[in-house]
C-alpha cells in the first residue's frame, strides 16, 4: 500500500479570514419521506440565498396508502433529534400533506417536538390552511396525486377547518417517484381542469410533485390565487422566521403575510 513520504507533513494554512455564516437569515431544517424524490430540491428552489434548509428522512413506504401514511409518524422524533445536533433549527417543516392529513397537525408538531423541544413547526396542511385564509379562499378546488381515500383525507382536513371543496381531481398514484414523474406541464393542465368558476382559490396537494414551479403561471391562466404544499411551507416558514425580503417567481401568496398571532392548528 502506498503511504505519504514521512518527509511531507502537513503545516499550518496560516492565512487571515473571517469565517462566513451559515443560514445569516435562519436555517430550516426538513423531514422529508425516504422515499421522496423532490421536496428537497423543490424547498431550496423557492428559498433565498440567505437561508438555509437541512434535511433528514422519516421511515416509511411505497405505497401511499391511508395506513402506511399513519404508520410512519412513529419514526418522527429519532428524525428531529438527526437534524443539525448540537446547533439546532429555527423551525422544522414536516414534508408530507398526506401524512398530515392522516395523522393530525398538532400530533406531528408533538412527535416533532419531543425530538427537538421547543423548536418552531410547520407541515403543508397548517401552511396550506394559512396560506388560503391569508388569500381570502374559502371555496377552494383540490388537484392531488393520490387515490381518490387518500384525497378524501386531505379534503377533509381543509373541511373541518371551514372551507368548502367545489371540485376534487387525483392522479390516482400511489408510488412517490411516480408522483415526482408527473411533469410540471400536466400539473398545470390538470389545476385548470379542476378549477370551477365558483372556486376562490385552487390548491395543489403533495411535496412530491413539482407545483410549485407553475403556481404563477397557474394564476395567470386562472386569474386566482393558487396554493402548493411547498410554496406554502416556505412561505409560513420564512413568517415564522420574522423574514422580511421578497420572495418572486412563485405566485402572489408571497404578497401576503402570515397571520402568526391568529395561527389555526389543524386536526
Amino acid at each position: 500500500m502506498m503511504s505519504v513520504s514521512p518527509t511531507v507533513t502537513p503545516e499550518p494554512v496560516n492565512l487571515p479570514y473571517f469565517p462566513d455564516p451559515v443560514g445569516p437569515a435562519g436555517k430550516i431544517g426538513l423531514i422529508t419521506l425516504a422515499t421522496d424524490f423532490n421536496s428537497e430540491d423543490d424547498l431550496r428552489g423557492i428559498l433565498p440565498g440567505d437561508v438555509r434548509l437541512f434535511t433528514t428522512r422519516i421511515e416509511n413506504a411505497n405505497p401511499v396508502t391511508v395506513e402506511n401514511l399513519r404508520s410512519m409518524a412513529a419514526d418522527l422524533p429519532r428524525a428531529a433529534r438527526t437534524l443539525m445536533p448540537g446547533y439546532g433549527v429555527d423551525v422544522v417543516i414536516f414534508g408530507c400533506t398526506s401524512g398530515t392529513a392522516v395523522t393530525g397537525s398538532d400530533k406531528i408538531k408533538a412527535l416533532i417536538n419531543e425530538g427537538m423541544p421547543g423548536v418552531h413547526v410547520t407541515n403543508p396542511m397548517l401552511a396550506s390552511t394559512l396560506a388560503l385564509k391569508a388569500v381570502g379562499a374559502q371555496k377552494i378546488a383540490i388537484v392531488t396525486p393520490y387515490l381518490p381515500d387518500v384525497t378524501r383525507s386531505v379534503a377533509d382536513g381543509f373541511a373541518q377547518q371551514g372551507f368548502e371543496a367545489t371540485h376534487l381531481m387525483g392522479f390516482g398514484l400511489d408510488s412517490d417517484q411516480d408522483m415526482t414523474a408527473i411533469p410540471p406541464k400536466a400539473i398545470l393542465d390538470a389545476a385548470i381542469k379542476a378549477d370551477t368558476k365558483d372556486a376562490d382559490a385552487v390548491f395543489i396537494s403533495c411535496t412530491a410533485i413539482r407545483s410549485a414551479e407553475i403556481a404563477a403561471e397557474a394564476e395567470k391562466q386562472l386569474g386566482k390565487p393558487v396554493i402548493t404544499s411547498n410554496q406554502a411551507l416556505i412561505w409560513h416558514a420564512l413568517g415564522l422566521i420574522k423574514y422580511d425580503k421578497p420572495v418572486k417567481g412563485f405566485g402572489s401568496l408571497f404578497d401576503h403575510a402570515p397571520q402568526l398571532k391568529d395561527q389555526v392548528e389543524v386536526p
